[in-house]
């Protein structure tokens, strides 16, 4: 069953309300403020609404201002945060959750003490039991494929069974079928609905129709 929160500025959202809006959760790194509205509205279009913009450019923040402002059908989070500085600034700029490569106790503490949930990075059973003890359940599987794939978050069904995973990190349209089949996969997280030169070019309907690919994506989780 799929959780349909509330899209509202005021509504404050769970992990795991985040993670099973939809399928996917498209990853995305955005040069030009002009083009955040425009690529909102597309994924929107297509049945996506829970977007992470990254903060890996200078106008990163700017965008996710944006697309809270003009795009209220989209839920923005931010992702790659790295610091308790970070977590503070997606959060005034409009974002609704935040998405990091790692896990520290102060970003996990700066994004409770702004309200916005956290999906942190692990790639070992040391980082989950981290988050755990932290009171985080629902943890990004960072990089996803390097860092052992499908078969890694098999293993780690048995001694985490508690615990829901968005593997992120090399995941495409072609295997991420093979993440969402697990049990313990709410969804996952990738790059491919946003490619680099439809976003150069503005074709907004390519996105649109990744979008609605990758909403079709069938998972066991939900």
């Amino acid at each position: 069953m799929n959780a349909h929160p509330e899209s509202g500025a005021g509504a404050q959202l769970t992990a795991l309300q985040v993670m099973q809006d939809a399928p996917v959760i498209p990853v995305i790194v955005l040069t030009d403020v002009a083009q955040a509205v425009l690529l909102a509205r597309a994924l929107v279009a297509g049945g996506i609404r829970m977007l992470e913009v990254t903060l890996r450019t200078p106008q990163a923040l700017a965008c996710i201002e944006a697309i809270a402002r003009d795009v209220p059908e989209a839920v923005v989070g931010a992702g790659t945060v790295r610091s308790a500085a970070d977590a503070q600034a997606c959060a005034m700029a409009g974002a609704r959750f935040a998405v990091s490569p790692g896990y520290t106790h102060a970003v996990g503490q700066a994004c409770h003490d702004a309200g916005i949930p956290l999906l942190p990075g692990v790639a070992t059973g040391s980082e989950i039991m981290a988050a755990q003890e932290d009171g985080l359940t629902e943890l990004k599987f960072f990089p996803a494929m390097q860092a052992g794939g499908p078969a890694m978050l098999k293993a780690w069904g048995g001694p985490f069974g508690d615990v829901h995973f968005c593997p992120t990190g090399g995941v495409t349209i072609e295997n991420a079928g093979a993440f969402l089949a697990l049990p313990n996969v709410v969804c996952v997280g990738g790059s491919w609905l946003t490619p680099a030169d439809a976003l150069a070019h503005g074709n907004w309907s390519r996105i649109t129709a990744l979008a609605y690919q990758a909403r079709q994506l069938k998972r066991s989780f939900c």
